[in-house]
């Protein structure tokens, strides 16, 4: 089951903007999936019966993280993840740059990067040790 961990009023709160792109829930949806693999699911913190976070600020952070992924990627110009796929050369001036077609996976894409404002949002002093730890791996 994919979490969203952030609301249409969420992200125009949280970046001054209003409305929302139409496609916003969609966003969103895509930023906690893509956040949920690549950082939240690498942090201890207390959830409930539905995995969402239960402490209000880690809830609130989230929020705020996925708020700034999807900002992010508009700021980017890269929504999906899928811009830095498919180039081999680029000529910019008199600026050439080139790599293999093939070896190329949309990972490298602006899309697929962790904004910098989610850090911001994850290392807020009000999250102390007891409610979210960042970057814990544990095994049963």
């Amino acid at each position: 089951m994919t979490r969203i961990y952030a609301t249409s009023s969420q992200f125009e709160a949280y970046t001054g903007t209003s409305p929302a792109p139409a496609d916003i829930t969609a966003r969103l949806r895509r930023a906690s999936t893509f956040l949920d693999s690549q950082v939240f699911r690498l942090c201890a913190y207390d959830v409930d019966d539905t995995g969402m976070p239960s402490n209000e600020l880690v809830l609130d952070a989230f929020a705020d993280a996925c708020c700034a992924q999807v900002e992010w990627g508009i700021d980017v110009g890269d929504t999906t993840g899928a811009a830095g796929v498919g180039w081999g050369t680029v000529t910019i001036g008199s600026a050439t740059l080139s790599r293999s077609v093939t070896a190329t996976s949309g990972d490298e894409a602006p899309g697929r990067q962790i904004a910098p404002a989610v850090w911001d949002a994850l290392r807020s002093p009000d999250l102390t040790p007891d409610l979210l730890v960042i970057g814990a791996v544990g095994t049963c």
